[in-house]
């Protein structure tokens, strides 16, 4: 018996999806990018329940998935994932999709708000650097987002005043904090 078909020999899942049949393709897209529709060929196929870990029966299944390139078949990504029973393979390769806005938001946020320059050792400093960092890249979003309505919104000509403690002071944000207004000595008086 050649080495790689030894019962409990784990496979490698590059040798696994070389080994899928060719009716195990299906051309669908992941989703819209900068130029259309992201369509690849995709081969998933569910893995065996574990009974350690798996009720009976099981609420999840897990999935492996290869995402293989149009232009270039040698070109080939996988994907390991746990969804739902019922769950169909357009929904998984749709969810995989997403996983690109994800890696997208996290470059943003590495260029804008340093999330990678941290030098902590210890896991609260850790939690406190990257929680400000999206804190503060969630912020730069949302204003981004008001600013892109605003230009949309161009023909308006008096905007309405913003409540919020977070000022536009030419190309930079301020916090103001509101000044409380002069105090009579009545007002002090019981």
């Amino acid at each position: 018996m050649p080495a790689d078909q030894v019962p409990g020999r784990h496979l490698r899942i590059d040798q696994l999806i070389d080994e899928a049949p060719a009716d195990a393709w299906q051309r669908l897209s992941c989703g819209n990018g900068a130029k259309g529709p992201r369509i690849y060929d995709w081969a998933a196929a569910k893995l065996p329940a574990n009974i350690v870990f798996d009720p009976d029966p099981p609420t999840h299944h897990r999935w492996v998935m290869a995402r293989r390139s149009i232009s270039d078949p040698g070109e080939i990504a996988y994907y390991l994932a746990y969804a739902p029973v019922g769950v169909d393979i357009p929904e998984l390769v749709r969810v995989a999709g997403s996983r690109w806005a994800i890696e997208e938001c996290f470059q943003a946020a590495k260029n804008e708000c340093g999330l990678d320059q941290y030098e902590v050792r210890r896991y609260t400093g850790w939690y406190r650097h990257i929680t400000l960092a999206m804190l503060a890249h969630a912020v730069l979003t949302a204003l981004a987002a008001q600013d892109c309505e605003a230009a949309n919104g161009a023909a308006e000509t008096d905007q309405p005043s913003s409540r919020s403690p977070w000022q536009r002071y030419g190309a930079c944000l301020t916090l103001s904090c509101p000044t409380p207004g002069p105090m009579t000595t009545d007002a002090c008086m019981p």
